[in-house]
């Protein structure tokens, strides 16, 4: 049996209806989008949208963008969107300021996406390191995109610049989530088995491995408060630390 917070009314879950689709023309013979969908993502402040376009493409649209062409928030108007393709291979540069729609190429198959920005005042968990390469700031968008190499890469959102590559997992990366306190920890779920902790602030030192599931491990999610984890796995498993 399901329940709900005191703010969701039951009754209105039922009435929900289809406001749109996005929708990408695609070469017959593009390699890099087969039209096959495999993760999305909203931007914390709302400022953009992401899904997984294709094998290595990921697009981002600003969201005032996709609700202006649905016909605008409440709108009983659906239909599908079209977008440009704006050819960008992940380091074109796009104005800060209003979202652009543009995309990025990961470089491989993209089973995850996540959404992250900081809060100044959460300090890196490193307390031996007082240099380091990046500082991100407020006004920072951040996009993780976990790969079918194993690998997990960091974006600028505005910018389309790639700015850290980890690589310690072994197999693929399939979910993704930033702790929601705004202080840049970033988990990472894989078919290695393992769920992995990486401090961004920290240069994306990873700071913890994870190793109680016996099979392949799906995703994670904090709670509200990011004190606790919880992971899925094969094998029906359910963990939580």
């Amino acid at each position: 049996m399901a329940s709900f917070p005191d703010s969701v009314n039951e009754n209105e879950i039922g009435k929900a209806k289809f406001i749109g689709e996005l929708l990408v023309p695609v070469a017959p013979f593009d390699q890099k989008s087969g039209r096959e969908t495999w993760t999305v993502a909203f931007a914390p402040d709302g400022s953009y949208f992401a899904w997984s376009q294709g094998h290595r493409i990921v697009r981002l649209v600003p969201w005032s963008k996709c609700l202006k062409n649905f016909g605008g928030e409440g709108s009983n108007e659906a239909g599908p969107l079209r977008l440009s393709l704006q050819n960008s291979k992940g380091g074109t540069v796009v104005p800060v300021g209003e979202p652009k729609e543009h995309t990025i190429d990961c470089g491989d198959i993209v089973w995850g996406l996540a959404f992250g920005s900081s809060v100044p005042e959460k300090q890196s968990r490193c307390v031996n390191i007082e240099w380091h390469r990046f500082k991100f700031g407020q006004d920072q968008l951040l996009l993780a995109t976990g790969l079918n190499n194993g690998r997990i890469k960091i974006w600028d959102v505005y910018t389309g610049k790639l700015l850290l590559n980890l690589m310690d997992h072994t197999d693929i990366v399939r979910d993704l989530t930033f702790a929601p306190d705004g202080s840049l920890m970033l988990v990472s779920a894989s078919r290695d088995k393992t769920l992995r902790v990486w401090d961004l602030k920290d240069d994306g030192n990873m700071v913890k491995v994870l190793r109680g599931h016996q099979h392949w491990v799906y995703c994670s999610a904090f709670s509200p408060d990011s004190s606790v984890l919880c992971s899925v796995g094969a094998g029906k498993a359910v963990a939580g630390v």
